[in-house]
């Protein structure tokens, strides 16, 4: 990954052309008087908004064995709302 630094006063004369940059994967480090003080980098690239693929996740958590087990009385009632115990 390639990194530029630029000086306030550039950044703001060529922001587009250094946006282009940016969207290509470099990454620019803004600096006022000599000092950094923001930089610009690529976003991830946003996933898709289809179906998550199986075992994207494997090995990274386990679910309990009582995961499918009823929820006791008490805690139902908070999910329904009708917990006597308004906080």
């Amino acid at each position: 990954m390639t990194m530029k630094t630029v000086g306030l006063a550039e950044a703001k004369a060529t922001l587009s052309a250094l946006l282009d940059r940016v969207e290509k994967g470099e990454t620019i480090t803004i600096t006022r008087h000599g000092a950094p003080i923001a930089e610009l980098l690529p976003v991830a690239p946003l996933r898709s908004k289809g179906l998550r693929p199986w075992g994207l996740y494997k090995g990274e958590f386990t679910v309990p064995e009582d995961f499918n087990d009823p929820l006791p009385d008490d805690e139902l009632d908070r999910w329904e709302g009708k917990d006597d115990q308004q906080t």
